[in-house]
């Protein structure tokens, strides 16, 4: 688990994302996510702190293969090769977020939430997360236990936190990095 991490799961949601917008706005980033698992939660949860229209311009969601594809520009080998719940898909997800909106930092996430869907490489909970911009995409992969309303909610609150640490990082100097 990354530095800080564990003390940022224990804040509530909305304080998470007052921390998010304090981050966004110090370092000028310009906000954006692609959700698919989530159903906009995400974009839900930063747009609920005041003064988030300051960086967060749009966000979609893309719960079909064929919205992945027409909205961000996810090639459709792409999806047939490595399915849509794969790192391969969310960072190609983010990349087409940014571009499309113009954003600075992006997040991307797709997962399978259940009850059903899943298989023995893709099991119920699995969830893929991307954070990044155009040139540069992070992603990473959890396997979150308990019914669909609880894997949407931990990946919602993973998606907060890794923005959080990924602005965060000392090494962070520019706003594209």
């Amino acid at each position: 688990m990354p530095n800080g991490a564990s003390g940022l799961k224990n804040l509530d949601l909305a304080l998470l994302s007052r921390r998010l917008g304090k981050l966004c706005l110090a370092r000028g980033v310009a906000l954006t996510t692609a959700e698919s698992c989530t159903g906009g939660g995400i974009a839900s949860a930063i747009t609920a702190a005041p003064g988030s229209s300051g960086y967060f311009g749009s966000g979609v969601v893309t719960y079909s293969n064929a919205a992945k594809t027409r909205l961000l520009g996810v090639p459709e080998a792409l999806l047939e090769t490595h399915g849509a719940v794969s790192e391969a898909v969310v960072n190609a997800m983010v990349k087409g977020a940014c571009r499309e909106s113009g954003a600075t930092l992006g997040v991307a996430v797709s997962g399978v939430a259940g009850p059903d869907g899943g298989s023995d490489d893709k099991p119920v909970g699995l969830v893929w997360l991307a954070i990044g911009n155009e040139t540069h995409q992070e992603a990473m992969r959890f396997v979150f236990p308990g019914d669909r309303q609880a894997v949407r909610e931990q990946a919602v609150r993973e998606a907060l936190v890794a923005l959080i640490l990924h602005l965060s990082r000392s090494d962070h100097d520019a706003p594209d990095e």
